[in-house]
């Protein structure tokens, strides 16, 4: 499904994101969410967001994943102009490439574990391929829940479910909004673990959004926003990880 790469093999930007402002309300009542944000990933890398609640991580998020729009500033993914798209094309943009991975999961219940992770592909109309079907169950762990409901699973089958979804269309970026966030340490760790696999064996660029500075050690790059300011807080390793 996903040909292996080294992390030194495409150093290109697949993410820049350029002076992003978003204000929200008026006048004296105007609050600013994100403040001039400026920064790049490349292709394979795993960056960690941290900060306090208030400060401007999820919007920014937002803003990069096509769910709300800033007030100025460019997002250019894959080379493309997302912000000059209309909402129509940014639909379809989004879902073809980016993968989103939320705290609540947000799983069809009717559906089972098989079909949801195929899902965005149906969306689009296009045949899920089964040894990529296969291959992505037997990477999740998931072979013998294939069949299984959401409501049959634990917390970490079901995040584990919802890194499949995200993962099946190759997209260009994953966005992790607090992944962990309803997880509990043991099924926290295999997420996370699973996260820093897809980086690392498949070249997937993440993006994840936590409030858990303990589970930066696996990012490559850690970035803070506070008051809607970014500021880049350089790398980190994890031998544990690796």
């Amino acid at each position: 499904m996903y040909s292996k790469q080294s992390k030194g093999d495409d150093l290109t930007n697949i993410l820049q994101v350029t002076r992003l402002c978003k204000t929200y309300g008026m006048g004296d009542a105007a609050v600013q969410a994100l403040r001039n944000v400026s920064f790049s990933m490349r292709k394979g890398e795993f960056a960690a967001i941290v900060g306090a609640s208030g400060s401007g991580k999820s919007t920014l998020l937002h803003c990069i994943g096509g769910l709300d729009r800033p007030t100025s500033g460019e997002i250019l993914l894959n080379g493309k102009d997302v912000l000059s798209m209309s909402d129509q094309q940014r639909t379809i943009f989004r879902r073809r490439h980016i993968g989103f991975v939320f705290q609540s999961f947000q799983l069809i219940p009717e559906l089972t574990v098989e079909q949801n992770i195929v899902f965005p592909l149906l969306l689009d109309y296009r045949r899920p391929e089964q040894r990529d079907v296969e291959e992505m169950l037997d990477i999740l762990g998931l072979s013998h829940r294939r069949n299984h409901l959401p409501g049959q699973l634990s917390g970490g089958q079901q995040q584990r479910t919802a890194i499949g979804r995200a993962l099946i269309t190759k997209p260009a970026l994953i966005l992790a909004d607090e992944p962990t966030g309803n997880l509990d340490s043991a099924s926290s760790r295999d997420v996370m673990e699973l996260l820093h696999a897809a980086s690392r064996q498949y070249s997937q660029t993440i993006l994840m959004i936590t409030h858990n500075t303990g589970l930066t050690a696996c990012a490559d790059r850690v970035l803070q926003v506070s008051d809607g300011v970014l500021n880049d807080l350089g790398g980190t390793q994890d031998e544990t990880l690796s």
